[in-house]
C-alpha cells in the first residue's frame, strides 16, 4: 500500500456516488464530507424511490432533518439550503434491479461520465429477512452495482461495506481473507447463487398456487432463508445473503478498485460530528434498552465473551482513508478490512452488564407516567438449558401454583398462561436468534486495517480528523458518558 496522503485534498472537486444512502453508516459519511470538503464537487444519492418526488421526500424526512446535521446547519446558517441543492443530486433507483433501476436516461449518462467514488452502503440488515428481499439487495445487489461501476468512465474506487460476521459463529483468530463461490463455512459443497435464485422463484410460484395469502408467504420466505443460511453453515440469513455478495465482489471486480469494509457492532459517534448520535436498536443497544426499561431481568450470553464494538464514525473514517488509499491501485485481494476492537481493545459482556447497571442505576429511565424504573442486576445464564429453566421457575410455575388456590380464577390464570406461554416463545426465538452473538467465540483480525492506520500516519493523512484506532476508545467513558445517553435520546421511546 502506497502512502496515503491528505483526504481532504482529494474530496475535493470528487464526485461521489453514494448507494444505500438513507442508512445510519451513509449518513454520517455523507454529513462528515460535506462538512470537512464543502469543495467536493458532488454527492448522488441513490435512494430507493418510486420517483423524484419520493426521493425528496425520503431526503428531508430520513436524513437532513436528522440531528446529525445540526452542526453543519449552524456552521452554514441561512445558505444551508443552497448548499445541499447545489452538492447534492437525488436519484430515485433500486439495486435489486439491472442498472440500479435508473429510469432518468439523463441522469444516468451524468452519473456514468462523473462519478469518481461510489460507496456501496445499501442492504438490509434484518436477521432473519425474506430471502428473496435478501438475495435481491444482498447479493444481487453487489453484482448490479460492480456492473454499473465498470460503465463509470471516471470511477476510482468502489468501497463496498459487508460485516465481519460474514464469518458466522467464528471461533479464534479470524483473518481479513476473501470468500469465493463454493465456499462455505462447514463444507457442504454445491452453493450456487443462481440455483438459489432459482428455488426462490419456484418455491414462490407454489405458494402462489397454492392460493396462499401474503403472510403465509413472508413468513415461507423467511423459513426459507435461514433454512439455506443454516445448511452451509451461517446462522442467519442477514450474514449469509452479505457473505454471498462478496463472493460477487471477488468473481466480478476484475481490474476495478474495489475495497471491502467489515465493520463489527456499529455503535454511536464517539466524537463526530458529535458524540452519542445513534440510530436503530443493534445487538447491544437491544439488550441495554429492555434492561434500562425494566424489561430484562436476565440474558443468555457468555460473561467473558468479547463484544466487538466500533464507533460509527470510525468506520466512515476508516473508509475515507481506504478511499483513498486504494483510488487507481489495482485490484487488490488485500484490500479487505476489519473494523472492530477485539484485537487492540477488547470489550466483554461482563462490562456491558457493569455499564448498563451503573448508569440506570444513577439515571433511572422515566416511564410516561413520571415514575422512575428500578433496574437490580441483571441474572445472566450461560446456556439455553439454564435459561429455559429459569424462565419456567421465575414466570411459568408461579402462574401454575396460582391457578390450584382458587378454583373461580382458573380461566383468568389460563388465558394468562397461554399468552406468557406465547410471549416467551417469541423471546426464545430472539434468544435463538442472537445466540450465536452473545456467545460469540472469535476475534476480528485487523491486520489490514493497521497497515492503513500506519500508511495514513506516514503519508501526511489529516489522522486528527480521520482517527479509527480502537485504543484510543476509553470503553467507561465512552459507554456510561456518550453511547448509553445516546440510545436514551435517540433509541428511548
Amino acid at each position: 500500500m502506497e502512502e496515503v496522503g491528505s483526504i481532504l485534498h482529494f474530496l475535493q472537486d470528487k464526485t461521489i456516488l453514494v448507494i444505500g444512502a438513507t442508512g445510519f453508516l451513509a449518513k454520517i459519511f455523507l454529513e462528515k464530507v460535506l462538512r470537512v470538503q464543502p469543495n467536493v464537487k458532488k454527492l448522488f444519492l441513490l435512494l430507493r424511490a418510486s420517483d423524484d418526488k419520493s426521493a425528496a421526500s425520503r431526503l428531508q424526512n430520513e436524513i437532513l432533518a436528522k440531528d446529525l446535521f445540526n452542526l453543519l446547519k449552524e456552521k452554514l446558517g441561512t445558505n444551508f439550503k443552497s448548499f445541499i441543492s447545489e452538492k447534492i443530486t437525488l436519484v430515485a433507483g433500486d439495486i435489486s434491479c439491472e442498472d440500479l433501476g435508473l429510469k432518468d436516461s439523463i441522469l444516468r449518462k451524468d452519473i456514468l461520465s462523473q462519478t469518481d467514488v461510489i460507496i456501496n452502503l445499501a442492504a438490509t440488515t434484518n436477521f432473519m429477512e425474506r430471502y428473496d428481499i435478501a438475495l435481491d439487495l444482498n447479493t444481487f445487489g453487489v453484482k448490479h452495482v460492480l456492473n454499473f461501476a465498470k460503465e463509470c468512465i471516471k470511477v476510482k474506487v468502489l468501497i463496498h461495506v459487508s460485516t465481519a460476521y460474514v464469518c458466522g459463529e467464528g471461533i479464534g483468530l479470524i483473518l481479513e481473507s476473501p470468500y469465493v463461490f463454493g465456499d462455505s463455512l462447514n463444507g457442504v459443497a454445491g452453493l450456487d447463487v443462481d440455483a438459489e435464485k432459482k428455488l426462490i422463484t419456484e418455491k414462490l410460484g407454489e405458494l402462489r398456487d397454492k392460493g396462499a395469502t401474503e403472510r403465509e408467504i413472508k413468513g415461507a420466505m423467511r423459513d426459507l432463508g435461514m433454512t439455506r443460511a443454516k445448511l452451509y453453515g451461517w446462522p442467519n440469513t442477514y450474514v449469509f445473503t452479505k457473505a454471498i455478495g462478496e463472493m460477487f465482489v471477488e468473481q466480478l471486480k476484475g481490474n476495478l478498485s474495489v475495497v471491502i469494509f467489515r465493520p463489527a457492532i456499529v455503535t454511536s459517534t464517539l466524537k463526530e460530528p458529535f458524540p452519542g448520535w445513534v440510530e436503530g436498536v443493534r445487538t447491544i443497544d437491544s439488550l441495554g434498552v429492555a434492561y434500562g426499561k425494566g424489561k430484562l431481568s436476565c440474558f443468555l450470553g457468555g460473561l467473558d465473551c468479547v463484544v466487538d464494538a466500533i464507533p460509527a464514525d470510525m468506520v466512515v473514517n476508516a473508509m475515507l482513508v481506504a478511499m483513498v488509499a486504494h483510488a487507481n491501485q489495482p485490484s487488490d485481494d488485500h484490500a479487505i478490512y476489519h473494523v472492530g476492537s477485539s484485537v487492540r481493545n477488547p470489550l466483554r459482556y461482563l462490562n456491558l452488564k457493569d455499564y448498563g447497571f451503573r448508569y440506570f442505576t444513577a439515571k433511572p429511565w422515566i416511564n410516561k407516567d413520571g415514575t422512575a424504573v428500578k433496574v437490580g442486576k441483571c441474572t445472566v445464564l450461560t446456556d439455553m438449558d439454564s435459561f429455559q429453566r429459569y424462565v419456567y421457575i421465575r414466570y411459568l410455575l408461579p402462574l401454575q401454583g396460582l391457578k390450584l388456590v382458587n378454583i373461580a380464577l382458573c380461566q383468568y390464570f389460563q388465558e394468562t398462561y397461554l399468552e406468557l406461554n406465547r410471549k416467551i416463545e417469541v423471546v426464545m426465538q430472539l434468544v435463538e436468534l442472537y445466540r450465536p452473538y452473545l456467545f460469540f467465540k472469535g476475534i476480528f483480525d485487523d491486520i489490514n486495517t493497521e497497515k492503513l492506520r500506519l500508511a495514513a500516519r506516514e503519508g501526511g493523512t489529516e489522522t486528527d480528523l480521520f482517527y479509527f484506532d480502537p485504543k484510543d476508545i476509553d470503553w467507561d467513558d465512552y459507554f456510561m458518558n456518550t453511547h448509553i445517553p445516546g440510545i436514551v435520546k435517540y433509541i428511548f421511546k
